[in-house]
């Protein structure tokens, strides 16, 4: 099974000292039967106290407070994992629609995942569903040609979309990046009547040449039956692998997100990111993002708090 070095460091720059931040993290390799992390290092400017919770989805957070005046925060992550999971090309499961319902009235947790949260779309969310399901299909099938249809459909562009891009943008743009696409998927999925969620981590280098190599990324899980929770990656129009590392779970990108948090003062804020995966052998795929901040303009009056959103659009 492969081995990959994953160094995350990300970087928040201030243009005045700010003070009293208060932050979460979900960059912790997430506890599943895919992976198992050898090694996990976290630094953080000041070396504050991390608080360690799971969340209401599972996934391991860090809550931490920067009090004391500064004027950058850095944190950084150090990873070693060993992916478990196959490297298989498809699955064929053959439960049906019709099987799930069954499924999900035995585990009603499952509900949650299948809610439609862009109402007003969801008409012309359905007419898109009906291009790649029909109801007799097997829920397999249903999720393959859901990544099929995006993939084809859209183009893979990036620095068009942001954190805060809606469904209804990436419709209208026929185009964005893995976020957008997870976001699109989950809607379409939702649609059909299939809990699904999002997942965000990275994806690994591969001898093959895949989307979002050496950055965060995100993927969709829908609930297959019989399977149960089942990895796709519809930026890259394929099953979950074992070049794919999981962070976090949650119903979107706001449930997933790397940092986020609050500080006082009315500071302008810059963001880069800098992400580098590799395997045992040191071959890196990296990159480097710096991401300019919405900020207010310089005659607007600042309030007390900003919010110092994660800004880590995943790739």
């Amino acid at each position: 099974m492969p081995v990959f070095n994953i160094h995350h460091l990300t970087r928040y720059q201030y243009d005045r000292p700010v003070k009293e931040s208060v932050n979460e993290i979900r960059i912790y390799p997430l506890s599943c039967k895919e992976q198992e992390a050898l090694y996990h290092e976290i630094n953080i400017t000041g070396s504050p106290e991390i608080l360690l919770i799971n969340d209401y989805w599972g996934n391991r957070t860090g809550m931490f407070n920067l009090l004391d005046s500064h004027k950058e925060l850095t944190i950084e992550s150090k990873l070693i994992v060993r992916t478990l999971g196959s490297n298989s090309d498809a699955i064929t499961a053959p439960g049906t629609l019709q099987d799930l319902q069954a499924e999900m009235k035995q585990n009603l947790s499952l509900l949650e995942l299948r809610q439609v949260t862009e109402i007003d779309l969801r008409e012309q969310l359905s007419n898109l569903a009906t291009r790649f399901s029909t109801p007799e299909m097997p829920v397999s099938m249903i999720v393959e040609r859901c990544a099929n249809y995006i993939f084809s459909q859209f183009k893979y562009i990036k620095g068009i979309t942001n954190v805060e891009t809606t469904v209804a943008e990436i419709l209208e743009l026929e185009s964005g990046v893995c976020q957008d696409f997870a976001h699109l998927m989950l809607e379409l999925l939702r649609n059909t009547g299939i809990p699904c969620r999002y997942v965000s981590g990275y994806i690994c280098p591969n001898k093959n040449g895949m989307r979002g190599e050496g950055a965060t990324h995100a993927w969709v899980e829908a609930w297959i039956p019989d399977y149960g929770w089942t990895g796709i990656d519809p930026t890259n129009n394929v099953w979950v692998n074992n070049h794919h590392v999981k962070l976090a779970v949650g119903r979107d990108f706001r449930d997933c997100s790397p940092i986020k948090g609050t500080f006082k003062g009315p500071a302008r804020q810059s963001l880069s990111v800098y992400v580098s995966v590799g395997y045992e052998d040191g071959a890196t795929f990296e990159e480097i993002n710096n991401v300019r901040m919405e900020t207010l303009e310089a005659n607007t009056p600042a309030p007390d708090y900003l919010e110092s959103f994660s800004g880590q659009q995943q790739q």
